[in-house]
């Protein structure tokens, strides 16, 4: 009864009196004390990871208002889905030459369990950014090209480019994340060796069953039209069209190529066994303005139903990749929608999968410099003005506002023709293009550097704890999907291969302890 109040947003002082908050903080106490007796041990057959690009915590905590203020609630009770996991830790970002990361070097270190330098794809800390020699030996595996090679079908999606630093790490290795087709190579750097993302997308990710995504204009000549914008064209300059490639290394029977939404729904999972989605030129839409473009939820659904046929299980990746890009605008709109669409894409694969035989991780790889604050009275509009009073500037102020990015451009403007901030009083602020107050006025608005938290359930998920470095992600994964060397999972609990343990049961453990301290107490010293 308690959480049915919560999701109605019942605010009335008789449900949300002393009893009520005793209640509910004491239903969550016998949940949490319930917990270690029912701990998942399973091995991973399924692993979902799903990653919100600059998704830190005041970006979850707004996102979260805005879902319940959608919704018809005051907003601040409301649970994302991932919200109700078991399992929640800390994540230390940093990348091993920044302070405050970026999303190459971050993704390299959930992806495939090492921290490297920023702007690196795949690669370890011994390459040098744009220096292809010092990359050649520094190739390191993605937890997706592990599971391909114990047979686990893989896929992945996000809403930007997906040859974009978060997606390229699953498969490929690059000094240079802007190296996305080979005209960003310099032609020095392309002669010793190293080939263009686009490029190992279809080579060395030649497996990979699901990618769906934008980024058309990497993948095409720049003489070839663009699929759907007649003024656009390709971008590479080798004359090689990947799309075809794709499509003539695989059956054209039960292999699909579709760049709109009338095309992605007439893919059927059940007779499909490839699938390229290629929705934009260059990154997808935001959701508040999407059109003739899936959402991440049904690119989500379509993937998991095609991945699931695999008998060995699957590793799929989905990023929120605009969330990020939103930020950078300072447009908070834009990134709360995106954040919504996202936590409906995290309960699409809920509802799709067992938490028995499936994990789910949902993180993101930094933050962004966006705060809530002021004192707005609970139920306030997520995106408009503080409601309690102005600045001593006789100002009113939004409740979201950025420590640099665009909308400290808009405010030296403003003092520079007007000796003062922006006047919001007839602003619409609720606008998704509205662009937020900033201190610093910067073309773009930074990443943070705070740690962001690991949200996880299903088998093993309990390895996720206190605070970490991103890396140890990827090991966890591993661990759990038993990926790589076997013999971990045969010393922990559950062998590979099995949803029995062949461990000692919890009472032939405690029997042994107490022979041990026994045997210690009489034997003489």
């Amino acid at each position: 009864m308690i959480w049915l109040l919560l999701c109605l947003g019942f605010a009335g002082s008789l449900a949300q009196n002393a009893q009520f908050w005793n209640d509910q903080a004491q239903d969550t106490l016998q949940k949490a004390l319930t917990r270690e007796a029912s701990l998942n041990r399973n091995v991973a057959k399924n692993i979902v990871f799903f990653l919100g690009d600059g998704m830190g915590v005041s970006t979850v905590t707004a996102a979260r208002i805005m879902k319940g203020q959608q919704a018809g609630m005051t907003g601040e009770e409301t649970v994302l889905s991932w919200e109700k996991f078991p399992s929640v830790a800390l994540s230390k970002t940093y990348n091993t030459n920044r302070q405050v990361p970026d999303s190459a070097g971050t993704a390299t270190a959930f992806f495939c369990g090492v921290k490297t330098k920023a702007q690196m794809i795949g690669v370890d800390d011994q390459a040098v950014e744009g220096d292809c020699q010092s990359s050649l030996n520094a190739a390191v595996d993605s937890v997706m090209t592990d599971a391909e090679k114990e047979g686990k079908a893989t896929g992945f999606v996000t809403t930007a480019r997906v040859t974009h630093a978060t997606p390229a790490c699953l498969y490929a290795h690059s000094p240079d994340r802007g190296w996305e087709n080979n005209a960003d190579i310099p032609a020095a750097e392309a002669a010793l060796g190293c080939t263009d993302i686009a490029h190992q997308l279809v080579t060395l990710g030649q497996n990979i069953k699901v990618i769906m995504g934008g980024g058309r204009r990497e993948m095409i000549p720049d003489n070839f039209t663009d699929y759907e914008y007649p003024a656009l064209t390709g971008q590479r300059t080798d004359g090689r069209n990947l799309v075809d490639e794709w499509l003539a290394s695989k059956d054209a029977q039960t292999s699909h190529f579709v760049w709109n939404l009338d095309r992605f729904n007439e893919v059927d999972p059940e007779n499909t066994e490839y699938l390229l989605g290629l929705f934009e030129s260059s990154h997808m839409q935001y959701e508040a303005e999407r059109t003739n473009e899936p959402s991440i939820a049904e690119m989500t659904e379509k993937a998991i139903r095609i991945l699931q046929k695999d008998s060995d299980g699957f590793f799929l990746m989905v990023e929120g990749g605009r969330i990020d890009h939103a930020h950078h605008g300072g447009f908070a709109g834009y990134a709360l929608n995106d954040t919504v669409a996202f936590d409906a894409a995290v309960a699409k694969a809920m509802e799709l999968t067992n938490e028995e035989d499936t994990l789910i991780i949902v993180t993101a790889d930094h933050s962004h410099v966006m705060t809530l604050g002021g004192y707005p009275s609970r139920g306030n509009p997520i995106l408009g003005l503080y409601d309690l009073g102005v600045g001593t500037d006789g100002l009113p102020f939004t409740s979201i506002g950025y420590a640099n990015g665009p909308g400290g451009i808009a405010d030296r403007v403003s003092y520079e023709m007007f000796g003062q901030r922006r006047n919001l009083t007839d602003a619409d602020t609720e606008t998704p293009r509205f662009i937020q107050p900033a201190i610093v006025p910067r073309d773009s608005e930074s990443h943070g550097g705070e740690d962001v938290a690991i949200y996880a359930n299903g088998p093993m998920s309990h390895l996720f704890h206190g605070v970490h470095e991103q890396h140890y992600i990827a090991h966890v994964v591993r661990y759990a999907a038993c990926l790589g060397n076997k013999q971990h999972c045969d010393e922990y609990v559950a062998p590979c291969g099995s949803g029995t343990s062949s461990a000692p049961s919890w009472g032939v453990t405690m029997i042994a302890v107490l022979v041990n301290l026994w045997m210690a107490l009489i034997l003489p010293k």
